[in-house]
């Protein structure tokens, strides 16, 4: 996944994604210098750099106890998830950029698929999903934490897009369509996590074509 901010020209689908579904460290967020916004810089880096989140090394870096740095990021399962959007955000919006002479469901496809793949090459991501597997699946796939819902949000906004513009139909809400678009992405992304299997991008994109082969304007 990107640690930089996506290019200025990219849709900023991703970043739409803690509007959308906010959680109460993001808000916090929005103000650079709040304490919360201090904390959740710190434990990035270290998240960047490899390094485990530990609440307690967390806080003395920070000069606080435990206490003070838990009332400002929550717990963390609620760090760690601010953490992988801000991460995952930006990688989407590159992904879809690149996809932008693409329309209808090439776009989704496209951009779906380069997503993946780039969740399967982060290294550092990978490392943290190898140390944490069962963490990893209740914060990236479950409903107690934002990733899913706001990757399922943005997903969404996505299938709008393309809708609104005539580029694509649907016969589901688009709702329900980028909940199964979101898992299907989920099932390639994390496939040595769920099943054993190897994370492949190439049948994640095969799959993504049977699931939008009935939205094709031209079919």
């Amino acid at each position: 996944m990107s640690t930089a901010q996506a290019p200025a020209t990219a849709p900023a689908l991703g970043g739409l994604g803690a509007l959308l579904v906010p959680s109460t460290l993001s808000q916090r967020l929005t103000a650079p210098e709040d304490a919360a916004a201090r904390a959740f810089r710190a434990a990035r880096h270290r998240f960047i750099e490899g390094d485990r989140i530990d609440m307690t090394a967390l806080a003395t870096q920070l000069g606080v106890d435990r206490t003070s740095l838990f009332r400002w990021v929550g717990n963390r399962d609620a760090l760690l998830a601010e953490i992988l959007w801000s991460l995952a955000a930006p990688t989407f919006d590159a992904a879809d950029a690149a996809t932008e002479q693409a329309r209808g469901a090439d776009r989704v496809e496209g951009a779906l698929t380069r997503f993946v793949h780039d969740l399967i090459e982060a290294d550092y991501f990978r490392s943290w999903l190898a140390r944490e597997p069962s963490r990893a699946l209740r914060i990236l796939t479950g409903g107690a934490t934002p990733v899913h819902r706001r990757f399922v949000a943005v997903v969404e906004r996505l299938l709008e897009q393309e809708i609104a513009a005539g580029f694509m139909t649907t016969p589901l809400p688009p709702h329900d369509l980028a909940t199964v678009l979101v898992r299907v992405a989920e099932s390639y992304a994390y496939a040595d996590l769920i099943a054993g299997e190897r994370p492949d991008a190439q049948r994640a994109a095969a799959a993504f074509g049977l699931v939008l082969a009935a939205t094709r304007t031209d079919r």
